[in-house]
């Protein structure tokens, strides 16, 4: 974010941005991003006793839509999406 908003904020205020600074945003979205998404999927992975225990988040029956939803079961589903569909950033 902060090299981001730099080559932004010069690039607007300045109307120049120098090479170095261009080269380092987007060189550094290589190793960012799949360190972001580890984070993510040990985040969501950590929590899924939480989820399990507490039952946050989640709709049970009966209710006055007759709906039922399992956040627990939702958060499995978006780990087992997630990971394969990290290649295609």
């Amino acid at each position: 974010m902060i090299i981001r908003y730099s080559f932004f904020g010069l690039k607007e205020g300045f109307s120049y941005a120098p090479f170095w600074l261009l080269w380092l945003r987007y060189s550094t979205f290589l190793v960012l991003y799949p360190c972001g998404i580890a984070s993510e999927v040990s985040l969501i992975y950590n929590t899924l006793p939480f989820i399990k225990e507490s039952g946050c988040c989640s709709v049970r029956m009966p209710n006055k839509w007759n709906f039922s939803f399992d956040y627990f079961y939702c958060a499995i589903m978006v780990l087992g999406v997630y990971v394969p569909g990290i290649s295609h950033f």
